[in-house]
């Protein structure tokens, strides 16, 4: 069977297991550019249309039922309905869902996060990762008085201008992969803003290093993902994230991380996993508990910018729905669940998905690369070492596709670009269900002209 039958035979399967999410995506189209408002869920033919959530399992408008190693793209970490959230919002919802103040609960969850992350001194609440990185780059910026941010080829720190720049580049425009360029990852960015970026590659720690030596003058922080979770969950090495932390300290540039995906890696998030201390912390996705929160904070110092006690503050914080109380309710409830026992056992599954994952496609001589640290885990189909986003170019997007439809078909989601992030529900009995949907999937792909047979058959 040649590839595009393939393709279109697990894409014919898919449409008639979702019939009533083909209708629904249909009408949406009529008031939604695309049909949605979150571009990263969209796939071909359609996006299945979800109805509801249970532990570990998705029901979509079809009745189908699924396997969810997504967490909502990392956001559920206890994965969806878990009782003690639900618990927590209901309460707050008796007591009010937003107030002109401060609450209780703000104080309970900032002590919460300066308790647990060794480099948060204060902390203030946002409703989005991206509004964090935006707020932790303005405040970078006023502490040093200089205006370029630097962040690595293939991270992601939200849709904010300066940030929506060299994500996924084409490598034609992209430059020398030690000296890489700007390049704008949207249409509509303003071309001063691209200028303010310098990208770095992601782990070269000498070729980095000469790039934030040479722009120290006027570069106010570095930005980095521990782990780069668009560029499909590859970590960071250590000696990388060291590098940077000497060189921002040596030149007094403000060295943030984007913990938005890799806080769950440890208790402490990425910082306490790699035992690299920043300046400013970034978080989003998991610390709400299902509900939208962001947060930045780090050395007093520099987030003394932020305080109003004194008179308009330096770097003004406004915002109606900044540290809503329902959020902080929700994530509060999931943080105080994820111990360090939750986290152990979360990093026990993570490291079988990716064992599993790498034999099965093994032993169906499929080139891949399983990358990942904890419970994040990216499948990236190519025959090259994954060490950084350039490492991807050239894999396989269109198998990738195949296998996510596939999977879709034997009831296991994953995120459409090959990445995932388990929840606390999952255990090593769901591990198996994905390991045998794999094996099943690898069966099927055996005949097409681009999956060789394994040695010995």
């Amino acid at each position: 069977m040649h590839a595009a039958a393939l393709e279109e035979t697990e894409a014919a399967a898919f449409r008639r297991r979702t019939p009533a999410s083909a209708r629904w995506h249909a009408e949406a189209r009529a008031f939604l550019p695309g049909g949605d408002s979150r571009s990263t869920v969209f796939y071909q033919p359609y996006p299945a249309i979800m109805e509801r959530g249970e532990g570990c399992r998705l029901h979509d408008l079809d009745g189908n039922v699924l396997l969810d190693f997504t967490g909502n793209h990392s956001s559920l970490v206890h994965g969806y309905g878990h009782p003690g959230v639900l618990d927590a919002v209901r309460a707050q919802l008796a007591r009010g869902t937003a107030f002109p103040s401060g609450t209780r609960v703000q104080i309970d969850l900032a002590r919460h996060l300066t308790r647990r992350i060794p480099s948060l001194d204060l902390v203030r609440f946002t409703n989005s990762g991206t509004e964090a990185a935006m707020l932790a780059l303005r405040g970078a910026r006023a502490f040093t008085g200089r205006n370029r941010v630097a962040k690595a080829e293939g991270g992601y720190h939200g849709s904010t201008d300066e940030f929506m720049v060299s994500t996924h580049p084409d490598v034609s425009a992209a430059g020398p992969v030690e000296v890489p360029r700007a390049v704008p990852a949207s249409k509509g960015l303003p071309a001063e803003a691209v200028e303010r970026v310098l990208v770095i590659p992601f782990n070269d720690a000498p070729a980095a290093v000469d790039l934030i030596e040479r722009e120290r003058e006027d570069l106010a922080a570095v930005f980095i993902e521990p782990v780069m979770g668009s560029a499909g969950m590859i970590p960071a090495e250590r000696q990388y994230l060291v590098a940077l932390r000497e060189v921002t300290r040596k030149y007094g540039i403000v060295l943030v991380f984007d913990e938005v995906v890799s806080f769950r890696v440890a208790h402490g998030g990425a910082e306490e996993a790699f035992g690299v201390r920043p300046d400013l912390t970034v978080l989003g996705k998991l610390v709400g508990g299902g509900f939208p929160l962001g947060a930045f904070g780090g050395r007093r110092d520099i987030m003394a910018l932020f305080d109003p006690s004194a008179g308009r503050p330096a770097i003004p914080h406004p915002g109606s729905y900044n540290a809503n109380p329902v959020s902080l309710s929700a994530g509060l409830a999931s943080l105080e669940a994820l111990d360090h026992a939750a986290i152990a056992g979360l990093n026990r599954v993570g490291d079988a998905v990716r064992t599993a994952c790498r034999t099965i496609f093994a032993d169906a001589a499929l080139p891949a690369q399983v990358t990942g640290l904890g419970s994040l885990f990216g499948i990236h189909l190519t025959d090259r070492t994954v060490r950084a986003w350039r490492d991807t170019v050239g894999a396989d997007l269109g198998l990738r596709h195949r296998l996510f439809l596939a999977l879709y078909n034997e009831g296991v989601l994953i995120d459409p670009r090959g990445v995932g992030a388990p929840s606390t529900a999952i255990g090593m009995a769901e591990v198996e269900q994905l390991a045998t949907a794999l094996r099943r999937i690898m069966l099927r792909l055996r005949p097409s002209a681009d999956l060789p047979h394994p040695v010995g058959t």
